[in-house]
């Protein structure tokens, strides 16, 4: 006997709308470990005395599902990017809180993708990022939720394929294709 498929998000944001409380510790439940992933390792270690990087995800969580009128649930991959939208604008309020107290973020405080990378080593992975920035906008609406979820989010191709109404295997190509693309972008920003 095959197992009940779980519902999708746009199936949970339409039962939340219509005030189902299971419904939305659902949802909660499927984020707040995607979300924490992602949210991991983004506030200096300076600043999370001030909030920890869970209080965030959470607060997040709970601003986003406040606001679920605004949040377009048809399109796929649209609350996710609305997510991470308002969990990079806690991050950054809870950045400037720390600056405007007047504490300083020291290099040596900043968490490095490589602890042996110099300060110029950093320097040159923000402007990879922002070739990658670049390179996401150039592609369409579809790869770039793709890559959103599986880069950005960590997201394992059976949760995207829950997501985009798929079936794993083809998310599974439908995500290379993308990162295929992103590539060749990536190449003529050189």
């Amino acid at each position: 006997m095959n197992a009940p498929l779980e519902p999708s998000t746009a199936e949970l944001l339409h039962a939340i709308r219509n005030g189902s409380e299971p419904a939305r510790h659902a949802l909660y439940q499927r984020f707040l470990p995607i979300l924490s992933r992602w949210a991991h390792g983004r506030l200096p270690r300076g600043a999370r005395d001030v909030a920890d990087t869970d209080d965030l995800v959470q607060v997040s969580l709970m601003r986003t599902l406040k606001h679920l009128d605004v949040i377009e649930s048809e399109r796929t991959g649209s609350f996710l990017a609305y997510l991470r939208q308002i969990l990079l604008n806690e991050v950054r309020a809870e950045m400037r809180k720390h600056r405007v107290r007047g504490e300083q973020v020291d290099v040596a405080d900043l968490d490095l993708v490589d602890a042996a990378s110099s300060p110029v080593e950093q320097l040159v992975g923000r402007e990879r990022m922002r070739a990658y920035e670049a390179a996401l906008a150039k592609l369409n609406q579809r790869q770039q939720e793709l890559i959103l979820m599986r880069l950005e989010l960590g997201m394992s191709y059976p949760e995207i394929a829950l997501e985009t109404g798929s079936d794993p295997d083809a998310v599974r190509m439908m995500v290379t294709r993308a990162l295929k693309s992103l590539t060749e972008q990536l190449a003529d920003c050189r």
